[in-house]
């Protein structure tokens, strides 16, 4: 290796890790003050080096808050969503890759041009139909306006675009159906995809907050993102509690992604390389 290589690596290599200390820094900062007291977070002499260690703000978050009902409600929803959206995502871009009716490419455009209308354009009309179907502070009201996620679509159809046609025409000759062909033979094909969007898609879902803030207004209904700002005390902002709420409403989400990070590495390139 060469010496101008050399100094090349070394600062690549330093500019990583400032780069990396930057990032890491908030969520440092915001894990030494959930360990530390309320008079001790809004002390002039509170410094970067923890000096304390008090789980009292854990517990405070984890007793005197709607927390585990804020978990529920979050699991619940992302549940249900990751769900139907990969079900009727798949059979969606089956579809239109497998099948020939009346309409299919202009359908299919509609969903690619589905990507350049922003998500916030649709959030009075979405809020005025829910309120009409009376699913305000209902899950329903939360689930149904992110049933339409268009990357899922698009990326089953370039899946079943691929598969080979004699395949297709075997099991037709077999006598399979179409839902033989999606679900026993196409899907154990793509476990990985299913799994890599399922992934993502949750993941989503878990940290949406601006439509569950809107349609959601009582406490019990919430869900993690939007319960973090309801925590708060009488006498000022609890500094220490909402750090720790904070830090524990993101705890699943990085367990699955430590858990999954492959696949959830994978669902973010195929999405980028849709989106590109």
């Amino acid at each position: 290796m060469t010496p101008q290589r050399r100094i090349e690596n070394i600062a690549l290599t330093a500019i990583t890790l400032i780069a990396g200390l930057i990032w890491i820094f908030p969520l440092y900062w915001a894990f030494i003050t959930s360990i530390r007291t309320e008079s001790r977070v809004v002390s002039d002499s509170a410094g970067l080096i923890p000096d304390e260690f008090s789980l009292s703000s854990y517990s405070d978050a984890l007793f005197n808050t709607s927390l585990m009902h804020w978990y529920i409600n979050s699991i619940g929803t992302s549940l249900i969503i990751t769900v139907i959206v990969l079900i009727t995502g798949m059979m969606c871009a089956y579809a239109l890759s497998q099948m020939q009716f009346f309409g299919r490419k202009l359908l299919y455009g509609v969903v690619l041009a589905s990507f350049m209308v922003p998500v916030q354009s649709l959030v009075v009309p979405q809020f005025v139909l829910m309120n009409d179907l009376g699913l305000i502070n209902k899950w329903g009201g939360i689930i149904l306006p992110q049933l339409v996620v268009p990357v899922v679509i698009i990326i089953y159809k370039q899946f079943f675009d691929a598969v080979p046609k004699e395949m297709k025409e075997a099991v037709v000759l077999d006598g399979g159906s179409d839902y033989t062909l999606l679900f026993r033979v196409y899907l154990p094909l793509n476990w990985g995809i299913t799994t890599a969007l399922g992934i993502i898609t949750f993941i989503m879902a878990w940290n949406s907050f601006l439509w569950p803030f809107l349609v959601i207004t009582t406490e019990e209904m919430m869900t993690i993102p939007v319960g973090i700002t309801q925590v708060n005390d009488a006498f000022g902002v609890a500094y220490a509690r909402i750090m720790s709420v904070a830090l524990l409403a993101a705890a699943p989400v990085v367990i699955a992604y430590l858990i999954f990070q492959k696949r959830v590495t994978e669902a973010v390139m195929i999405s980028s390389g849709v989106k590109g």
